[in-house]
């Protein structure tokens, strides 16, 4: 069975001649010369014209290292 469907791939191949004649667009409007990126965009125009794409991969989660919680609890031990 095809991960991808055949909405997907038209918008992939039209991000990738756009690119290629340069008049492809980022969001922000800067020009798209990276083919990842054409085949990103791409991917998102066909998810949201509704073709059959696997859900996007999450980006790499990035290590929060050990951080110091504030008020650690001591026992109290009163001497008598």
């Amino acid at each position: 069975m095809a991960k991808y469907g055949k909405k997907a791939s038209d918008k992939v191949e039209k991000a990738m001649h756009e690119r290629k004649k340069g008049k492809l667009k980022s969001g922000s409007g800067k020009k798209v010369t990276s083919k990842k990126q054409a085949i990103a965009i791409g991917l998102s125009e066909a998810r949201k014209a509704g073709g059959k794409v696997p859900k996007k991969k999450s980006g790499s989660k990035k290590k929060s290292g050990s951080k110091k919680k504030s008020g650690s609890k001591k026992k109290s031990s009163k001497k008598r």
